[in-house]
Order: structure tokens, then C-alpha cells, then sequence
């Protein structure tokens, strides 16, 4: 009966493992060739794309700069322009100040022809010139006009600043002209006044006074408006050094407020290139200072564009990666194939091998290394058969020293049960308590390996007493109940595993199965000198005192049947781990039931520990 036992778990595993290798061979590429294959290809897509997403890298640098150098080479030469003309109007108010106003005796003479003069000569930069006394009486004008009434310039700002600052020039912002009437068209012209503080002599005594220049602030706009070909993609504009805008391409949409600028922040920003994000969108700003008057011009470009030339570079990426990677698919699959010939006809050899051909030829032949593997492969074929006759001496032996190991462990007899019980369960559509039953097997299979460790925390083995009680009072449809107090200080210490399994399987299989009213507790705590002691108790029929005396011993003559066995095995493998002073103690009284105690050393389970305490594995009773 044990033997069919042993050879049906076998063939259980057997068979989970072919299930495992069946599917792993359907996610994994299942020849030398496909995998030479699939690794080339992998790399070599690999490297296009790093290339691409490099080569595309650098594209977008390049045009980026290159976005950046074209704006500076327009702020420069717009600056330039800008420049001139202002510099032409400085020209023009020195001419006035220096070679009419300083030589004329204003109680004698009047400066209008020659101012009439100069504006005749400058015109189609200028509105007006006008001389004003520090009281604001006017003076002279050119062209000839009548001031408006009640017009008082001296509030005028371009008047104040003139007279503050009399060493400077002052250029001011863009304002309608609306000193002269008497032509009408004076009334609407936009301008930009130069004004400056200049010296009078009216019969020897000095005066003070301003001369203003009205300048056409058209030029400015059509200088702008030549920049600013195409303002969705790239536009200019003018602001002071406060950021006061002088000059926009969307001037009209900012004060309807449909748009905005950053005219503000970028006052502060110093010459060159810069990049923000604004509203959402990231833009790079470049800005030129122009000299004396302080006003900066900016030019504003979104980083979108910068995209648009990358367009057809990308597909161009795209496409050479593509046939890259075609050439490479082929050239890979040619290689391969040529690569993987011989080892194909040796894995046609293994085969013959595993089918169990009787005399099976070995294919030896192609590159050093497959012949060398071929040779090697008929050698060891010849010395297996030879080892194998001297293994079936030896098996019958070793087989039944393995089933002893496996009892100590997982009683065949349970597992099969178990699932039999879980295939009863899914027969009768009771899914939740059959997915309840295979978790708990699962738990309890993975205790028990345990990564191939010995030492376990009391945790991890009372959790697999746990799951073993579980199951089996599904399979015993709760005839008995079970309780766990486990001392929480006691969790974290170390212990062998599958020492608590075996004592519960006694309580239920020799204690409390056949009872209306098992009960089995299970009560972990540190005792007072220190030690852990693990108590399983029930109330089954217990037995007398001449049957406790053998239950640690060999001697099977006071054991009911089967009894026992699990019990010993755990008793030594304490002891062989912790000592002889440690083990268990049984405690009996016959229709009272059974206490059963396990003494172990309280060791702080961790990596040092865990790795001594292994240390005597080769010693351990299994």
C-alpha cells in the first residue's frame, strides 16, 4: 500500500512538472535557431532605436540652435535699423539745439526757418518740431500750427522728464500728437516724442526751455512689420526696459485680452537666448538691448515649430530602421540555421536517447565544440546504462528511506485524501470550499519546502499547522474544533520544521476524530526559564502509562498501529538540532485525553542564526 502511495505522488509530480514545461516551452522559443534568432534581432533593434532616437536627438539640438542663431541674426540687424533711425533723430535734435537755438538772441530772432528747414529735410520721419519756453509757452513750431486750447504741456510727461533730466535725451512711448489743430491731420498722427532741456538767450540773460521731436512712429511699425513675416510661427516685438510694449504684431488681440504676453518677466531677462513656458506652452525667447534708449526688442518663438522640420526626419528613421531590421530578421535566419545544424541532429540523438532506442546512434560531427559534445554524450550514455544496472540494487533500499524522510514530512495517505476530498468538492459544484482546500494545500506545501531551509520561524510553523488543521477538519466536516494561542514574543524565534504537524496528526487520527466533541488546542508561550514551549493538548481517549513509555522510543510495542512514528522523528530531530535537554514530553490519562509538549530554545530567528543552526543539517534525522 505504501508503495503505490509513493508511486502515485511521484507520478503527480512527474506530471506537474511536464505541465510546467509544456508551458514554458510555449512562452520561450524553442530551438537553438529561434533563439540565435530572436537575440540577434532583439540587439539589433535595440541599437536602431538608440541610434534613431540619438541620430533624432541631435536633429532637434541642431534645429533648435539653429531657430536660436536665426532669431539673434534678426534682433541684430533689426536692432541695427532701429538704431539708425533713432540715432538720425538725435542727429537732427542736436542740429536744431547746437546750430540754431545757441546762436540766436530769441528777443531779436526766431529759429523757425531754420527748423522749417530741418523738418523739410526729415519730414518723412517727422510730425512736428517745437520749441517750448520752461513756462510751456510755445516758441517756435515746424510745420506752423495752433496749439490747442487750453492745452498745458507742462503736464505732459515727455515735458517733465525733459526738464528733470536736463543733461539726457528722452525718448517716450508711443501717443497720439494733440498739441496743434490747425491741420486737422494732426490730430490723429501716432508718434514718439524726443524731447531734451536746452538753453535760451533772450538779450544776454539765459532761459531754459524743451525742444521737442514728434517722431513718426510709422517708421518704427513698418521697420516691425518687415520683421514679422509670419507672426504665428515666429513674431518681434518692442517693450521699454520696464516692459511697457511699444511695438506688437498682436498688439490689437492683448488689449482685447484674447491674448498675452509676457512682456513683464522678459524685461528682466538679459541678452541671448532663453527658454520658458508661458500659458502652458514652452518658447524660446530671445532678447537685444538697444543701446542709449534702454528699449529691448524680443523675438518669441514656440518650440512647436522647431518640431516641424523634424517631421520628415522622423520617417526617415522610422523607414531605416524598418528595413534594418528586415535585412536583419533575414540575415539572422541564414546564420542560424547554418549555426544550428549539427546541434539539431544531436538533439535528434538525445531524443532517440529519451525515447529509450535501444543501441541508439549518437550523431559526432560539425564545429569542435558539437563533436567534442557528441563524444562526450556517447561516453556518458555507456556509463549511465552501467550506472543505472548498479542503481537497482541499491533503490528498493533508498526508496524506503525516502518514504520514511516524506512521512515526516507530508503523509502520503493525507495528500491523497485531500485531493480526492477536493475532487469530490468540485464534482459536487462546491467550488468555494474546493479553492479554500487547494489554497490551504498550497500554503502547506510551501512551509514545508521552505526554500530548502530547515530552520523556520515559530510563524511560518504554526501557519502550516494552521493550513493541515484547516483542511482537515473540511475533510472531517468540523467534527472537532481546533484553538491557537500563540504567544506573539515567540513568533520571530527559531524552530525545525514540521515539528507541530505530526503531533496534531496523532490528536486527530488517534485522539478526537471518532468524538461529538473533539477538541484540540494548540498554546505557544516562553516560559519562565526562558525557553519556548509549544503544548497540543486534546480530549480524545488517551492511553495508559505503559504505552507512554514507548511512545519516544523504538520499541513499537505498546503503539497502536501507525502511532507514534511521527512523534519519535520529531523528538529527535530536536534534539539533534538543540541538545538533548530539549524534545518533547508527553503527558496521558486514558478518556481524559493527551497533552503533548514541545521544548525548544528561544533563538531570535535571523540570517546569522538561521545559518548556524543549518550548519549541522548533515547531521539531522530525517
Amino acid at each position: 500500500m505504501e508503495s503505490k502511495n509513493f508511486l502515485k505522488e511521484k507520478a503527480n509530480e512527474l506530471k506537474a512538472r511536464w505541465r510546467f514545461g509544456r508551458y514554458m516551452r510555449h512562452i520561450a522559443p524553442r530551438s537553438v535557431q529561434a533563439t540565435i534568432s530572436v537575440s540577434f534581432t532583439i540587439v539589433a533593434l535595440v541599437c536602431m532605436l538608440a541610434m534613431g532616437v540619438a541620430l533624432y536627438q541631435r536633429f532637434y539640438v541642431r534645429s533648435e540652435k539653429m531657430l536660436t542663431d536665426s532669431a539673434q541674426t534678426l534682433l541684430d540687424q533689426t536692432v541695427v535699423n532701429l538704431e539708425d533711425y533713432l540715432r538720425s533723430m538725435r542727429r537732427v535734435s542736436d542740429a536744431i539745439y547746437y546750430n540754431v537755438i545757441k546762436d540766436e538772441d530769441l528777443s531779436v530772432d526766431s529759429p523757425s526757418n531754420q527748423m522749417n528747414l530741418l523738418y523739410e529735410a526729415h519730414k518723412d520721419y517727422l510730425i512736428s518740431l517745437a520749441l517750448y519756453n520752461e513756462d510751456g509757452t510755445l516758441i517756435s513750431a515746424s510745420p506752423v500750427g495752433v496749439e490747442k486750447p487750453g492745452g498745458d504741456v507742462t503736464s505732459q510727461s515727455w515735458f517733465k522728464t525733459a526738464l528733470k533730466k536736463p543733461e539726457n535725451l528722452h525718448f517716450s512711448l508711443p501717443h497720439v500728437q494733440n498739441i496743434f489743430v490747425d491741420d486737422p491731420t494732426f490730430k490723429y498722427y501716432w508718434v514718439t516724442s524726443l524731447s531734451r532741456a536746452v538753453e535760451l538767450n533772450r538779450g544776454g540773460v539765459p532761459g531754459q526751455g524743451v525742444l521737442l521731436l514728434d517722431m513718426n512712429y510709422a517708421v518704427i511699425e513698418q521697420m516691425m512689420e518687415d520683421v514679422n513675416v509670419n507672426p504665428s510661427e515666429q513674431y518681434v516685438y518692442l517693450c521699454d526696459g520696464n516692459g511697457t510694449i511699444i511695438y506688437h504684431p498682436m498688439l490689437m488681440q492683448i488689449s482685447a485680452g484674447v491674448f498675452a504676453e509676457n512682456n513683464t518677466s522678459i524685461a528682466g531677462y538679459d541678452d541671448g537666448s532663453h527658454k520658458e513656458v508661458f500659458e502652458g506652452s514652452t518658447r524660446i525667447v530671445t532678447v537685444n538691448t538697444m543701446s542709449y534708449t534702454g528699449w529691448k526688442l524680443v523675438s518669441v518663438i514656440p518650440t512647436s515649430n522647431s518640431y516641424m522640420g523634424l517631421k520628415d526626419i522622423r520617417y526617415f528613421v522610422v523607414m531605416i530602421v524598418s528595413i534594418t531590421l528586415l535585412a536583419m530578421l533575414i540575415l539572422n535566419r541564414l546564420v542560424a540555421n547554418r549555426v544550428t545544424r549539427p546541434i539539431r541532429k544531436l538533439n535528434d540523438s538525445i531524443r532517440d536517447i529519451e525515447m529509450g532506442k535501444v543501441n541508439p546512434t549518437v550523431y559526432i560531427g560539425g564545429p569542435t565544440e558539437v563533436e567534442h559534445l557528441g563524444r562526450t554524450l556517447r561516453s556518458s550514455y555507456d556509463q549511465i546504462n552501467q550506472l543505472m544496472k548498479d542503481m537497482v540494487a541499491s533503490q528498493e533500499e533508498k526508496r524506503k528511506s525516502e518514504l520514511d524522510a516524506l512521512q515526516s514530512q507530508i503523509n502520503p495517505h493525507f495528500l491523497y485524501n485531500t485531493l480526492d476530498s477536493i475532487v469530490w468538492m468540485i464534482e459536487g459544484e462546491k467550488y468555494n470550499d474546493a479553492v479554500f482546500m487547494i489554497t490551504q494545500l498550497a500554503s502547506l506545501f510551501r512551509v514545508s519546502l521552505s526554500g530548502g531551509k530547515t530552520i523556520i520561524p515559530v510563524e511560518d510553523e504554526i501557519r502550516h499547522a494552521l493550513n493541515y488543521m484547516n483542511i482537515q477538519k473540511v475533510r472531517f466536516k468540523d467534527a472537532f474544533t481546533v484553538d491557537f494561542d500563540i504567544d506573539e514574543k515567540i513568533k520571530r524565534c527559531c524552530t525545525v520544521k514540521l515539528i507541530v504537524q505530526p503531533i496534531l496528526e496523532n490528536s486527530v487520527y488517534y485522539g478526537v476524530k471518532d468524538m461529538e466533541d473533539g477538541e484540540i488546542k494548540v498554546r505557544g508561550y516562553l516560559g519562565d526559564d526562558g525557553d519556548i514551549y509549544i503544548e497540543v493538548s486534546d480530549n480524545g481517549f488517551g492511553m495508559s502509562s505503559e504505552q507512554l513509555q514507548f511512545l519516544l522510543t523504538d520499541d513499537t510495542r505498546a503503539r497502536g498501529h501507525g502511532s507514534g512514528v511521527g512523534l519519535i522523528n520529531v523528538h529527535r530531530r530536536i534534539q539533534l538540532r538543540f541538545g538533548q535537554q530539549y524534545g518533547l514530553k508527553i503527558e496521558s490519562e486514558p478518556d481524559e485525553g493527551t497533552t503533548v509538549t514541545i521544548h525548544i530554545p528561544a533563538i531570535p530567528y535571523n540570517e546569522e542564526n538561521q545559518k548556524r543552526l543549518e550548519g549541522g543539517k548533515e547531521h539531522e534525522y530525517e
